[in-house]
């Protein structure tokens, strides 16, 4: 994962193979993967956060992220989420089409939340 997660981000960005183990480490932490990519959430409570889905950018406008989007929803479902939330980079045109076609929206920004300065949008998906 950390090697799909390094090619997929930029370097600031990228997370270690330490770092997703902590991750998953964490209760109500789970990896939902792909030979090409994988999906990081975490439920607390009735909601649910889309820590990180990343595909490999050789695999990418294949339907794997909107695989991994789609089992990562129905888990946190059956997990007693009600809400759904997740931050994607402003300027992430694909990503943005990819949420916005399971029905999330943009609930607010975080300006200058990554390393380059780009602002990030949260979104929020009510599964309820």
């Amino acid at each position: 994962m950390a090697a799909i997660h390094a090619a997929a981000f930029p370097p600031a960005e990228a997370w270690d193979a330490r770092a997703i183990t902590e991750l998953l480490a964490m209760p109500g932490c789970f990896a939902t993967t792909d030979a090409q990519g994988f999906l990081l959430a975490r439920v607390a409570a009735d909601e649910a956060e889309v820590l990180t889905l990343a595909v490999h950018p050789v695999a990418r406008r294949r339907g794997i992220a909107r695989g991994l989007l789609t089992h990562g929803i129905v888990s946190v479902i059956k997990l007693g989420a009600r809400t759904m939330w997740l931050e994607v980079a402003a300027s992430n045109g694909p990503a943005l089409a990819l949420y916005q076609g399971f029905g999330f929206a943009e609930s607010g920004r975080r300006r200058a939340y990554y390393a380059s300065g780009e602002d990030a949008l949260v979104l929020r998906l009510n599964i309820s």
